[in-house]
């Protein structure tokens, strides 16, 4: 079985709260690790209608920081997946609410795997991705490889 990388598409808004914040008064990158395990997994979810788990956390990037007021912008897709494995990649902005202006804060690659009632690893559907995400995908990894220099 084949699914579209539209089922996985996730976007989800935040409101960066001074109980977020660190003693600077940008959110605490803890908290924004777990907005993107959140819809990491609920992207992963939609993709393989079964229930995931988090196995890794491949890599991320925090570009810039949020403050109290900023929106968050987190949107989430399964670019690949294995047998049982699914990728997924992460990409949170801020959104000033004053300007409108958005900055890239966070990039982030996880790798999620679906279970079974029993907690075991099942089978998920393979996703077809479009020539869009895949761009945006290599895009995000080649600035990987380039930061590691």
């Amino acid at each position: 079985m084949e699914v579209s990388v539209e089922q996985s598409k996730t976007i989800q808004m935040r409101l960066v709260l001074p109980s977020d914040t660190n003693h600077l008064g940008t959110i605490f990158g803890g908290t924004v690790l777990a907005y993107i395990d959140e819809i990491a997994a609920i992207s992963a979810m939609r993709h393989a209608r079964k229930a995931v788990v988090t196995v890794s956390i491949d890599k991320v990037d925090f570009i810039s920081s949020a403050k109290v007021g900023d929106i968050l912008k987190l949107e989430a897709f399964v670019y690949s997946t294995g047998r049982t494995s699914m990728k997924v990649f992460v990409k949170v902005e801020t959104e000033d609410l004053f300007t409108g202006e958005h900055h890239l804060t966070t990039t982030c690659f996880l790798t999620m795997v679906a279970i079974d009632e029993n907690k075991r690893p099942t089978p998920v559907p393979k996703v077809i991705i479009r020539e869009q995400e895949e761009q945006i995908v290599q895009l995000y990894q080649q600035n990987k490889r380039n930061h590691k220099a």
